[in-house]
C-alpha cells in the first residue's frame, strides 16, 4: 500500500544504512551474482522489480522463479530465468481488482500459480484480504491471463501476513501470519469459493516472526523464513513438527523462499532493485550430506537453547550491524502504523 513521506523517507534513509553496513558481509554470505545455473543464485536484472517480495519455482518451467512487487505496481507476475536473471515473462492478471499489498506466491498442483495479496500494513485492520489463482502459461512470453479472486476472512480476526503456500499434493491453502513474537499456521477451507469469504482457522503455531514460507515439492517438508532466520517443520499430515534451523542468509530485507524444483535448494530472495537470490542446501536435500534430515549440521543443527523468538540460523554477521537492524525494525512498525 501507499506510504506517507515520513515512512518513505525513512525506509529510504534505513535501506542506506543497510546497504553501507552489509555490502562487507553479504559479499561473503551470497554466491555468485550471476551463477551459471539457476538453483546456484541469480540476481534479479529487470529495473521493474524493485520490491521481489514472493518467490516460487516452476515445475513447468524449470529454472524459471516466479515473482512479483510489494505494492505500488500492478497486477503482474514476473517470469526471472534463474541461469541468467534476466525477466522472460511478464503476466498480466486479468479479473481481479487492484491488488492492494501483494507478498507471495506458491504454486499449487496442476501447475497453477496463486498469488497472496494478503499483506496489511496498518497492523490488521481489513475486514478481507485476497488470493488470486491463475494457470502457468506453457510458453512464457508478456501475455495476459484470466485469474479467479478469492476473499478471505481469519476466524480470530484481522491480521497481517506474508506466507501463502499450497499443498503441492492436496492443493489446500495455508497462510501463516506476521507477529513479532510468533504467528500461526492458518489453514483454508478444502475448496475454496469464488462467491463467499473464505474463512481462515488457526492449526498450529509457528515460532518466528514470518516473512515467508514453502513447501518441498513432495509436500513434506515445510521452510519458513523471517529476516535473521528460519526454521524447518516436519508437515506430519499438517499437525507440525520444529525439526531445526535453517541458513538463512543475511540479506538487506529477507522477503521470501522457495524451494528448487528438485527440493534440494532453499531459494532465498529480498527486496530492492538488483536483488539477490541465494541458494542454500535444504535440509536432507541431497546438496546437504553434511546435514541430518532434520536439519542437522552448522547453525541449523541445534535445537538446544533455540527458544521461541524464532531467530533460528542468524549468523555472526549479523550481531555486527544489530544497531542499524534496529533502526530497520523502527522504521518497519511506522510503516505499519502508515
Amino acid at each position: 500500500m501507499r506510504r506517507s513521506f515520513a515512512v518513505r523517507a525513512g525506509a529510504r534513509f534505513t535501506t542506506a544504512l543497510l546497504t553501507g553496513a552489509l555490502t562487507a558481509l553479504a559479499a561473503s554470505a551470497a554466491p555468485a551474482a550471476r551463477a551459471a545455473d539457476g538453483d546456484k543464485g541469480f540476481t534479479i536484472e529487470d529495473p521493474r522489480i524493485t520490491e521481489s517480495s514472493g518467490l516460487a519455482a516452476s515445475r513447468q518451467h524449470p529454472g524459471v522463479y516466479w515473482t512479483h512487487n510489494d505494492s505500488d505496481d500492478g497486477p503482474y507476475l514476473y517470469a526471472v530465468d534463474g541461469a541468467t536473471g534476466k525477466t522472460v515473462a511478464r503476466i498480466t492478471l486479468a479479473g481481479v481488482g487492484t491488488p492492494r499489498d501483494v507478498e507471495a506466491v506458491s504454486i499449487g498442483p496442476g501447475n497453477e500459480i496463486w498469488v497472496g495479496d494478503i499483506g496489511d500494513n496498518l497492523g490488521g485492520t481489513w475486514k478481507y484480504v485476497w488470493i488470486y489463482r491463475l494457470p502457468e502459461p506453457a510458453e512464457l512470453v508478456d501475455r495476459t491471463v484470466k485469474a479467479t479472486q478469492y476473499v478471505v476472512k481469519y476466524s480470530d480476526g484481522a491480521r497481517d501476513a506474508e506466507s501463502l503456500l499450497v499443498h503441492p499434493r492436496t492443493g489446500r491453502v495455508y497462510i501463516i501470519d506476521k507477529k513479532e513474537d510468533g504467528g500461526h499456521l492458518y489453514e483454508g477451507p478444502a475448496d475454496l469459493s469464488a462467491s463467499g469469504a473464505n474463512i481462515f482457522k488457526p492449526v498450529a503455531p509457528v515460532d518466528l516472526w514470518a516473512t515467508d514460507a514453502a513447501f518441498s515439492p513432495d509436500g513434506t517438508q515445510l521452510a519458513v523464513r523471517g529476516y535473521f532466520g528460519g526454521i524447518s517443520y516436519a508437515w506430519n499430515g499438517g499437525k507440525i513438527k520444529r525439526e531445526g534451523r535453517l541458513d538463512v542468509p543475511l540479506q538487506r530485507q529477507g522477503e521470501s523462499v522457495t524451494y528448487s524444483a528438485d527440493g534440494t535448494k532453499l531459494m532465498y530472495g529480498s527486496e530492492g532493485a538488483g536483488s539477490s537470490v541465494v541458494a542454500e542446501d535444504a535440509p536432507g536435500g541431497s546438496g546437504s550430506a553434511s546435514k541430518s534430515p532434520s536439519g542437522g549440521g552448522g547453525s541449523s543443527a541445534s535445537e538446544k537453547g533455540g527458544g521461541s523468538s524464532g531467530t533460528g540460523g542468524v549468523t555472526a554477521g549479523a550481531l555486527a550491524v544489530a544497531a542499524v537492524c534496529a533502526v530497520l525494525l523502527g522504521f518497519r512498525r511506522l510503516r505499519r502504523r502508515g
